[in-house]
């Protein structure tokens, strides 16, 4: 039997990819989607074959997560990755999305402690994660965090807020809980996003928020696009882990995950059927998915 020669090995990405079908997802192009009503996909991605099917099975943004140092690293929380592991994989992504030809827009998570001790400190971390390829940087926790996103806004870095269950701080917040469930805790919580939104943010994730409360914030939140894990169907946009909605899990899945693996019969495939369940609505469903 003859080799097929266009083949690759290794699971690589092809020496030639075609011309990419869509424009390069930008800030105006995530604003003409908000404001057309188009949900917003985004699905974690750590390494150059996985970004590039997921720029292919047509998600917006692929998120290079901290969650990599519990799907990829094997530690029990985030709190142990480093801006070095962080860079890494950030240009690992961008690598193949380029090889690609992909279009998707990018954004790396600031891990735990390269941001935390002065705005100066933030842009410092925030230079290496963009001189890697990130178009956008990801934050965790309100209130303090408003001065440093302004901060970083006025100097031409674009952030990503995230509020609600902030996995950096699970151990303050005494476990994976969802957030903002009375009503001192909703207020405090919408405080917070409208002060990030002030302050700049472009988008804003909310984990396991309450879906009504996700909802009411997305509403008011003209200018920063919400991005939903657990917070119901109501914000401006979806993101799950890549290994989660891959149903690669050795134990119970969470509530908010549903497993688009299961019916697929390809990685794309999954990818696909996970872009079209946002699109049309049909994914989160508040009954099985939220609070």
């Amino acid at each position: 039997m003859t080799a097929n020669a266009t083949g690759t090995p290794y699971g690589t990405i092809p020496p030639s990819s075609p011309q990419p079908q869509r424009r390069p997802i930008s800030l105006p192009r995530l604003a003409q989607m908000r404001e057309a009503g188009e949900k917003i996909t985004m699905l974690t991605a750590y390494d150059a074959t996985f970004a590039a099917v997921a720029d292919a099975a047509g998600v917006e943004c692929i998120l290079v997560g901290d969650s990599l140092g519990m799907v990829c690293q094997g530690l029990h929380s985030t709190v142990g990755v480093t801006l070095a592991d962080m860079a890494y994989h950030t240009a690992s992504v961008t690598r193949g999305l380029h090889r690609a030809q992909g279009t998707a827009w990018v954004i790396a998570d600031l891990p735990f402690g390269s941001y935390h001790e002065s705005p100066e400190q933030a842009l410092r971390s925030s230079c290496e994660l963009m001189q890697a390829g990130a178009h956008m940087v990801k934050l965790e926790g309100g209130g303090w965090t408003a001065p440093t996103v302004e901060f970083l806004v006025q100097r031409g870095v674009p952030v990503c807020a995230h509020l609600g269950l902030t996995p950096q701080t699970v151990h303050a917040l005494g476990g994976y809980r969802v957030q903002g469930k009375d009503d001192t805790a909703a207020q405090t919580l919408r405080r917070h996003a409208l002060e990030l939104e002030s302050a700049g943010a472009s988008m804003l994730v909310l984990e396991m928020v309450p879906a009504a409360l996700s909802a009411s914030l997305t509403d008011e939140l003209k200018h920063c696009h919400t991005i939903g894990i657990g917070a119901g169907d109501g914000t401006a946009g979806q993101v799950l882990v890549l290994h989660d909605m891959l149903g690669v899990n050795l134990g119970k899945m969470a509530k908010f995950v549903h497993n688009f693996m299961a019916d697929a019969g390809s990685v794309k495939g999954a990818m696909e059927a996970y872009v079209k369940a946002v699109k049309e609505g049909r994914f989160p469903d508040n009954a099985l998915h939220a609070w």
